[in-house]
């Protein structure tokens, strides 16, 4: 008995990777047909894992003698899509207009769809097979992306050089002369990089954005212990770093850039008509004329049914009391 437990067990844990292929992939993406599927190979797993990978899928899809691969990652969410995108694009790619984020690799695309990174590798999908796609994709999370990448200087920036950083992984990864501990990932601080062209060579910037300026500003004082002469500069809730760089000028140029714009929503309240005091009196008044108006038109009315109930009974007058003489 306990060895069938065990040939039970051992078939379960063998078959299992198998039974979950096919999560991601559909049957057709157009005139296309799903031919095999595999799991998807991955590297750097840690980072993969920091991102919020939850599943990954690869397939390969014919249409006669033509195929072509894809593979998928579902994310945790949006944000970890974004910082996987940033990742995977290759340096050389350009922005495609199927998505709001999708590279042309020019071996093919890649695109993020919500929590979503999709690669395909030999076939570039049509708009119509991509959105076909989309809707068929499940736990499908929405969530609006970060806005950090938008406080990234545009202006000298390597192309495809951003990386997004969320954990120790990724900062291991990307920028490894910033200790974990600086950072302070526990305070639920990001960070965005880039790196951009100057006149004595390229600069890498890294941007954190951190909850409160008054964290900003402790963290402040611990980037600028960092040895090997970076610049700090800091801007409400964010702290950017030039890493070691060979022109200063140029660095100094770069962080003037880099500028916190904090959007203020005022919670006031604002009158509106309903409480203006002239409205209601002079809906007060339009109110009586109503009323009046509707008085005179009724008593017209009446008047000229009685008057005609008159001319209708000659012979009796209308409503006439009828008299019973009981004298005795």
């Amino acid at each position: 008995m306990a060895s069938n437990r065990g040939m039970k067990f051992l078939l379960a844990a063998v078959l299992a990777p198998a039974l979950c292929l096919g999560a991601i992939w559909p049957e057709n993406i157009g005139a296309w047909k799903r031919a095999s599927t595999t799991q998807a190979t991955l590297f750097d797993r840690p980072l993969w894992d920091e991102y919020g990978l939850k599943e990954s899928e690869a397939a390969r899809y014919e249409n006669g003698e033509a195929h072509f691969t894809v593979t998928g990652y579902r994310l945790q969410d949006t944000t970890g899509a974004m910082a996987a995108f940033d990742w995977q694009r290759p340096a050389k790619s350009t922005a495609s207009k199927l998505a709001p984020l999708a590279a042309d690799t020019g071996e093919g695309l890649l695109v993020v769809h919500g929590n979503y990174l999709l690669s395909f590798s030999g076939h570039t999908p049509e708009a119509a097979e991509l959105g076909a796609l989309f809707d068929g994709l499940r736990n499908v999370d929405t969530t609006v992306l970060p806005i950090l990448p938008g406080n990234l200087p545009d202006q000298a920036r390597v192309a495809n050089s951003e990386r997004y950083i969320t954990g120790p992984a990724s900062l291991a990864k990307f920028v490894p002369s910033i200790p974990p501990s600086v950072a302070a990932f526990h305070y639920g601080a990001e960070g965005m990089m880039g790196v951009f062209h100057g006149p004595k060579g390229d600069t890498g910037l890294v941007i954190f954005n951190y909850p409160t300026p008054q964290i900003a500003m402790q963290k402040e004082i611990d980037f600028r212990g960092i040895p090997g002469g970076n610049l700090v500069k800091r801007s409400g809730p964010l702290v950017a770093v030039v890493l070691a760089p060979t022109d200063p000028d140029a660095a100094e140029r770069l962080l003037a850039q880099v500028k916190y714009q904090a959007l203020v929503t005022l919670d006031q309240w604002v009158p509106s008509h309903r409480d203006n005091i002239g409205n209601l009196v002079i809906n007060a008044f339009v109110l009586i004329g109503i009323l009046l108006g509707f008085s005179v038109v009724s008593g017209v009315a009446f008047g000229g049914w009685r008057a005609f109930r008159r001319r209708g009974n000659r012979g009796e007058e209308a409503d006439a009391l009828t008299t019973l003489h009981l004298g005795r």
